[in-house]
Order: structure tokens, then sequence, then C-alpha cells
């Protein structure tokens, strides 16, 4: 792999900050729209808590999220990996020599 420039390293910096800025806002808004959920349940609309099942399936796509930014996205470095797989790919079935 080769050494990114310093533009290169800013524009990786600032998308991976963006992301990670993005499931903190989706975290917060989680908690902040369940949190208004449990205060409604609790003032009327029958006796069973519906509650969980929102929360449940809202919380799966934030674990989902926090995954891609954190661990598929982030520090793991498996989404550059596939990225230059996919390139060699494309070079072989093109003849596109390497660069």
């Amino acid at each position: 792999m080769q050494p990114l420039t310093p533009e290169e390293i800013d524009r990786l910096a600032r998308k991976r900050a963006g992301a990670k800025l993005g499931w903190y806002i989706h975290a917060a808004f989680y908690v902040a729209v369940n949190l208004l959920l449990l205060a409604v349940s609790d003032v009327g609309f029958g006796t069973r808590r519906w509650t969980p099942f929102p929360m449940v399936g809202w919380g799966i796509g934030l674990l989902l999220h926090g995954v891609s930014v954190f661990l598929i996205g982030g520090n793991s470095g498996l989404r550059e990996r596939m990225v230059e797989r996919e390139r060699e790919k494309l070079r072989r079935q093109h003849g596109s020599p390497r660069p």
C-alpha cells in the first residue's frame, strides 16, 4: 500500500470523523425518541407495553450503524482491503497496468 499524501490523510480523517459524528447524532436521537415513547406509553394507549418493539428494531439499526462506522469503516482497514481487491480484479479484467 502506498503512503498517503497530506491531502488524502485530511480527506480520510474528515470522512471518518463525519461518520462517527453521524453515529453519535443517531444515538442521541435514539435515546431522546425512546424516552418520549416511554413517557407516551405510560400515559395511555392500553395496558400493554408496546415500546420495546420500536426500541429493539431501532436498536438493531443503531448497532449495525455502529458496526459499520467503528469496526468496518474505521480502524480495521477492512473496507480499504476490499476496495484494493476490487481494483486489482478490475485491472486484471480490463488489462490496465498497475500504477
